[in-house]
């Protein structure tokens, strides 16, 4: 059984990875249920206060991922138009134009959240370029939460 434990955590260690860079797979929670599998073994285990701790950072990336690329757009100067416009961006992206969609989706949909709300041009594209910056931190918020629980569960069958 154990065998088994360890290689569906491979499986989800893997896909948590990929899920850092592909948006439609959530990659912290993955990598998080590669941990636990790993820890259902007899011969592998994991302290308490380490798997509540790589869950609550699991939590917290999670829902930051999802935050950030609004703090991004309204740091760079973005209403509330180019706010919406990320994130309709981002569902749009997702789903008619994957995996490019969700990059280029909430850059474009705060340009022309911006756009139809009176800003200059030159004040969309920025909106955009913090949508696009914050996309790009969530990004590597996740990679380096997954790569941590993989080095980790790694580490632990060595």
């Amino acid at each position: 059984m154990d065998y088994v434990l360890i290689a569906f955590g491979i499986l989800f260690i893997i896909s948590g990875i990929l899920g850092g860079v592909l948006p439609v797979l959530p990659g912290p929670p993955l990598s998080y249920v590669g941990l636990i599998l790993l820890h259902l073994t007899e011969r592998y285990q994991f302290s308490t206060n380490f798997l509540v701790i790589w869950g609550i950072i699991t939590v917290v990336v999670y829902l930051l991922d999802y935050f950030i690329p609004v703090w991004g757009t309204k740091k760079f100067g973005g209403s509330k138009r180019g706010v919406w416009g990320s994130i309709i961006g981002l569902l749009v992206g997702m789903f008619l134009f994957p995996p490019f969609g969700i990059i280029v989706g909430p850059f474009a949909g705060a340009v022309l959240g911006e756009l139809s709300g009176g800003k200059q041009s030159k004040e969309a594209l920025r909106s955009g370029f913090g949508s696009f910056v914050g996309f790009l931190v969530g990004t590597l918020l996740k990679l380096i939460a997954s790569g941590m629980m993989a080095w980790y569960f790694f580490v632990e069958m060595i």
